[in-house]
Parts: C-alpha cells; structure tokens; sequence
C-alpha cells in the first residue's frame, strides 16, 4: 500500500472549478410556454410538509398542493378496519409448505392466495379504489386570476433549484409581470408573490375536492377547513394576504385585490394526523398553524425568502458536479431534453438531472415531516396511481438512496421514522401471518400501519420489505457513524427484522434455509425461494451483526444471528450462466421483465462484487444484458446502480441516456415505455419519483462507491465524463470525498472527517491507505 501525499493547497482548484461550474452552468429549468398538463409541464416546489405545483398561467394562475399526512382510509374509514390482518393465517403455513416439497405449486398458490394476502375493504363510500387501505390526498389548489389584456412577450417560467426557486416572467406592451414561488421548511410556509409595473387587479380562490367545515376571512387572512369525507380526517389551511398592496375585499370565497403591484401570498397547512401507531391522530392542526400565522405577524418577504435561501443553502451547496460540460444550450428544457434524445452531447443537463434529484429531495423530505411517498409530495388527485403510497418492493428504497450519498443525510430521517412506526403493526402482521417473532412489512404501506400483504399475489406478497427498509436505518450509521442513533434507534429496529427471519427460514433437502413460501416480486409464481427474499435475509443478519460489534454486543442473539446468515443459501448460477432468480433453475432467457430483484445482492446489497465473487458478478451481468436496456423509469434507474456496480460506465451511461428519454404520454405502462417528462420528473409512466432518485444514486455509484469497506474513486467512469470534478459525496466511513479528474484519472482528491481517522481508498487503480490530519483532512495529488 502506498501512502496518500498531503497537499493542501490543491484544494483551491476545487472552489475555483465549482464556482466557474456554477457562473457558466446555471441550474435551471425553464419553459418559453405555461404548463398545461400537471403530470408532464406542471413545475415542483416544496417545503418538506408540502408539495406543490405550479402552471405558469398568465390570464390564471394554477398553483396545485399537497400536504403529506392527508390520508383517506385508516381505522376512521371503517369500523372494521383491522390493518389487513386475516386471523391466525399462520395455521396454513405448514399445508403450503408440504405443497411445495411436493412441487405441488398450483394447489399452494391457491392457499397463499386464500389465506397470506391482507384484507381490504372497497365501496363507493370511500375516496379511492382501495376503499379503507386509503390513499394520500390533494390538499386542493390556489387560482389566481390576473387583471390585464394584452399580446404576452417574452414569456419565462422556470425553476432555479440553485435557490429553489420558481419564477414566471413576461411582458405586455411596456408593462412587466413577475412572479416567485418558494417553500419555507423553517417556517412551514409556502410563499407566491406576484409583482407588476402598474396597478393590477386579482381575484384569489382556494378550490378543494375535500369536504367544507367552514371558511372565513379576517383582518387579511383567508382560512379553510375541511375534512376528508370516508375518515373525517381534519385539515386546516390558511392564505395571508398581509403583505400585499392594493386594496383588498373578501366574498363567497373569493379574495379581490384592486389596484396592486405587490401582491404576497402566504400559505400553510396541517391535518390532524399523527404518525402514531394505532389511532394515527391527535394532532393539534390548528394550533400548528396559529404559530405560523404568528411568524408572519413580525416578518417580511425578504425576510421569508433569505430564511429560505440560507436553509436550503446548507444543504444544496453541500454537493457541486461539473462533468466537463460546455456551455449550456441556451433552449427551453423540454427542447434540450429531446435534443440530448437525438444525439446532442449535454453533459450539463446530466448534471443538471443530479441535482434536480437532490433538489426534490430537500423540498419533499425534512426532518418532522411525512416520509415522501411514490410521488415525493407531488399529488394532484383523491385517487392517485397505486395510492400513492409507500411501496417496499423497490420504489420507496430507491427514492431514498441518494439520501446518505450525496450529503442530505437529514433528508432521510422521515423515512427512518417511518420505519421505526412499522415496527408495532409489523409484529402483529408477523404473528398473524406467520406465527413469527419480529417485525415484517409487505409491498404495499399505508399511512395507518397496514404491513399485511397485499390483498393479491404475486404482487402483495412481500415479506421481505421490513429487512430492506433496516438497509436504511444501517446505512444512516454507516455514513455518519452515529453511535447513539445506533444504538437506541436502528439496531433494536434491525433486530426486530432479523428476527422474524431467523424464525421464517427453514431448511431445504440440502440443508440450506430458504424462503418459503416466496414470490420473486411482481414476476413469476410461487417458489420455495425466492432468490431476493434469501438476499435480503443475508443482508439484514449481516448489518445486524455488524452493529452489534459496532455497540460491543456479544450474545445469543448475535451467534444465532450469525449461524442463521451463514446457512442461508447462496446465490447461484443457472444453466445458461444467469444468476437464477428463484432456488428452482426456471429463468426464462427471453424474459425482459422490469423487476430484476434477483441481483439485490448486487445492489445496493454488496454479497456480490466484482472484486470477490466474480463468477456471480459475470452472471449478473448475464441476467442483466438478457433483461434489456428498457423498462419502467425505476427500472432503467436501478439497471443504473447494477451496472456501476459491475463498473462499466459506459454500459451506465448509456441507461442513464436511456432514463432520460422524453416522454409526452401520461398513461399507464408497466413495461418498456419509461423515461423522463419535459419538467424532468421520471416517467414510470405515469409520473413516480423512484426513477429520479435512482438516476441520481446510479450517477453517484459510478464517481464514487465504498460499500465494500475501500472508497473507490471513479469506479465506473463514461468515456463520456472523460474529465470533471465533484465536491461533497459521501462515504461510508462518515467520509466526504473531493475530486478533480483528467484524461479519466484523479488529478487530485480530499477526504475530510473525523481528526485521526483512517481507511483505504482506491485511486487510479491502486490502493492506498490514508490517515486524516488533526484538522480532519487528506489530500492527494497525482505525481507527474
């Protein structure tokens, strides 16, 4: 091993290339034209509690939000409503179990489908098609009509996620119109300011498809409050007008503002939920709001806006990339966007789609806040796709990978808390289902504790979602080596997890433990393993483990936890060299089905490596080039992070041109037609955050990987970022990583953390090992 070289002074290249990247690269999004369709055109903005939307209109303004603990469904839905547990569903176990030794797979699914999927009850009384499981809601939407006539010039809506901003401009004649909407996480508020060069009429009015308590408007402040018709489910939200201009009236729900050139609108909103196991309620809404409304009473816009501007700040500014791209074309996004589909080279936009990931991370997950769902906060409907809910099979990880990676490791704490309020249901879920020990959580989660399977299979049935939701609680350690979090939060969590699969395995003819009964998720029948299930398994014993030696915990937990995860059976290679996905060697070769879960292990598990097992790594690339290129957004992001994982970056790269190809239908396609609308959310279709976020995480994993204990730099580079330079990723290890590169390789590098720590780094293929100095800090600088 050789020994890194300090030079500090290296360090001034990065300011200087970030600060040009920044001058001559401007994050933005922008469209000559007003949105017209929400999914596709429509611009997000958020504040953490609250997702909205915005058109750009010019005669009307369309603002759409939702706030993200309103919830139809739950226990005030239905007396009945019992977390779709089915009764001592456990009895059938060993029948289904013998089934399957017989290889009487028919008459086992049939029982499975009888007795393990969870209940739900459907009726016209309810606000969406999963009756009392619910769905998140649409809070409602703000319109705002404009006083003037005129032929429009010069039209600009767009998002400056630099500063999280969204900006509409135009002009008509000599007058100029401006607008600017932010979200405010300190304050909880929403901020929309429309100004003009003369005195300008507007008529204000807040629509809802939710049911009306009451509204009034007083001394300048407009208050709703409503409820959700199938569970009551309260909610407040309240519009200052305070710091407008103009003279401003009030009736039937409207607000007239005459004769003004400033006009600020202020808005929060809370509901009555509270994410506490079994009522889900008691919370305080419009006290909650009072004290914003108090907030507002000694504060300014510009006030609100630099609040806003420092908060994100700290978290944005954590992480620049400039991927050695030239000027940025200076063309409406959605015209970039098909011009990079047609071959146009724009490294920026790449860049640009990174940190538009990030930016919706910060807007849709803030500490205190609800976990973001399929959608993040972004929710125009009572009846929204797959309800808009916390789907555990892929989606909802995946949204939160680029959590810890690319530095907003705050930003993860929702789904954390989340997982942690699982965890009581869950035990109950496990009992029930499978006379287990632990905690379990299937595909589909509601707000309201519903951890049973899903009421169909294959689909439903998933009990492997609590193990890989505790992936998350182990990496919120492992890359910010919290002891104490640790300790009194993740490993009794992760514990809990490992339980129910120590007692759920159970020994094939072999000898080995497998799942039983399984189904490998959304493809494929029932299995006597399900290959993701054993993955899985073997992830959450190994984190467990290591945490436990982490806490300096040696006990009978732990040494059956150890023997557990050593039985498990292995990953293996079927008969046309693929990595099989179920224990039966039954892979179809011409199958390009979007779920490829049998390479968990992969990632973002890490039993398969190039490094130490690369037979099984020759055979995920085999499963992965028969599966195709195509799929759903979320699929296209995961194939990603798998072949960075098998560091080819130019394999990479060319999924990541694939998940960015533009897509204009809002339908629903479960199969090939993924890609990226014109605002630059990702197209499942419809509209899910998961291939946003999984983009994001794969373009991390190919500059920078350190799962295997080694921080890898440039692991799999593209030829096509053949030079660059990135500031602020993480690393596991509690490590933020810095680097330069040219002609492919590092030119210089920073690793800051904890004073005196030390680790091994691999850099221009060789491996290095380095201490920190007593600031925190190495540097290395290639030799000439």
């Amino acid at each position: 091993m050789k020994s890194l070289k300090l030079a500090c002074s290296v360090y001034f290249i990065f300011l200087t290339m970030t600060t040009f990247a920044q001058k001559s690269n401007p994050l933005e999004l922008w469209y000559d034209e007003p949105a017209t369709v929400w999914m596709t055109q429509a611009l997000p903005i958020g504040n953490g509690y609250v997702g909205a939307m915005f058109f750009g209109g010019v005669q009307e303004e369309q603002i759409q939000f939702s706030e993200g603990s309103l919830w139809s469904g739950g226990p005030d839905s239905n007396p009945d409503y019992n977390f779709g547990m089915r009764d001592s569903a456990y009895k059938h176990l060993p029948e289904v179990r013998a089934l399957l030794k017989e290889g009487k797979k028919a008459e086992a699914h049939k029982i499975a489908q009888a007795q393990f999927t969870g209940i739900i009850n459907t009726g016209k009384q309810y606000n969406a098609d999963f009756g009392d499981y619910g769905a998140q809601q649409t809070m409602g939407d703000i319109f705002v009509k404009v006083g003037h006539t005129g032929e429009v010039a010069n039209y600009k809506r767009s998002l400056d996620i630099s500063k999280a901003q969204g900006k509409v401009t135009y002009n008509i004649g000599k007058d100029t119109y401006n607008r600017t909407y932010f979200g405010n996480y300190p304050s909880n508020t929403m901020v929309y300011r429309f100004e003009s060069s003369k005195k300008t009429d507007y008529e204000i009015r807040f629509e809802t498809p939710h049911e009306l308590v009451s509204q009034n408007f007083n001394a300048g402040i407009y208050t709703f409050e409503g409820k959700v018709a199938d569970n009551g489910m309260p909610f407040e939200t309240k519009l200052s007008l305070k710091m407008s201009d103009g003279k401003i009236t009030y009736k039937d729900g409207i607000i007239y503002v005459k004769g003004a050139k400033n006009v600020v609108i202020l808005n929060t909103s809370a509901t009555g939920y509270r994410l506490d196991y079994p009522t889900y309620k008691g919370n305080d809404y419009k006290a909650g709001n009072n004290a914003v409304l108090k907030k507002w009473e000694s504060t300014t816009f510009d006030q609100l806006k630099n609040e806003h501007v420092t908060d994100y700040s700290n978290l944005f500014d954590r992480v620049s990339l400039n991927l050695g791209e030239g000027p940025t074309l200076n063309i409406p996004t959605n015209e970039r966007l098909n011009a990079y589909a047609n071959g146009s080279d724009d490294n920026a936009l790449e860049s640009l789609y990174f940190q538009y990931a990030r930016y919706l991370m910060i807007a849709g997950s803030r500490p205190n806040t609800m976990s973001m769902h399929l959608q993040g906060k972004w929710n125009n409907s009572t009846n929204p796709p797959w309800a808009a809910d916390y789907h555990s099979n892929i989606n909802l990880e995946m949204i939160y990978w680029p959590a810890e990676m690319t530095n907003l490791s705050e930003c993860h704490e929702p789904f954390l808390d989340l997982i942690e309020s699982l965890v009581e249901p869950g035990k109950l879920a496990a009992k029930e289902f499978f006379n287990t020990r632990g905690w379990m959580a299937n595909t589909m989660i509601n707000a309201f504790g519903y951890t049973s399977p899903g009421w169909g299979v294959d689909w439903g049935f998933f009990p492997t979602g609590a193990a890989w939701f505790s992936q998350h609680l182990w990496d919120h350690y492992d890359f910010t080596q919290d002891t104490t979090y640790l300790k009194e939060k993740a490993y009794p969590i992760m514990k809990e997890s490992a339980l129910f699969w120590i007692d759920y395995l159970t020994k094939d003819e072999n000898g080995k433990l497998v799942s039983t009964p399984s189904y490998s998720p959304e493809h494929g029948g029932i299995s006597q393993g399900a290959s993701m299930d054993h993955q899985i398994a073997w992830d959450v014993l190994n984190n467990s483990i290591k945490a436990a030696e982490v806490l300096g915990i040696n006990d009978d937990f732990t040494n059956i936890a150890k023997m557990t995860r050593d039985g498990i059976l292995a990953p293996k290679i079927g008969s046309w060299g693929q990595l099989q996905e179920w224990t039966e060697d039954v892979d179809d070769p011409k199958s390009n089905h979007r779920h490829v879960s049998h390479l968990f292990a992969l990632h973002p598990g890490n039993q398969i490596s190039t490094a130490k097992t690369p037979e099984l790594a020759e055979a995920s690339r085999v499963t992965l080039n028969a599966r195709g290129d195509s799929g759903t957004g979320w699929s296209r992001g995961w194939k990603m992070n798998f072949w960075a994982r098998l560091n080819d970056g130019n394999r990479t790269h060319k999924m990541l041109k694939s998940l960015l190809k533009p897509v204009a239908d809002t339908s629903v396609d479960m199969s090939t037609a993924g890609g990226t609308y014109s605002n630059l959310l990702c197209a499942h279709p419809p509209f899910q955050l998961d291939g946003n976020m999984g983009g994001a995480s794969g373009m991390a994993e190919m500059l920078l990987q350190s799962h295997s204990g080694i921080i890898e730099l440039l692991p799999a580079l593209p030829d096509a970022w053949n030079s660059g330079e990135v500031t602020g990723l993480k690393a596991r290890g509690g490590f933020e990583i810095d680097m330069l590169w040219e002609n492919g390789r590092i030119h210089t590098a920073k690793i800051a953390g904890q004073p005196n720590e030390s680790g091994q780094v691999k850099v221009n293929d060789e491996v290095l090992t380095f201490s920190l100095n007593a600031d925190g800090v190495y540097t290395y600088a290639a030799q000439k």
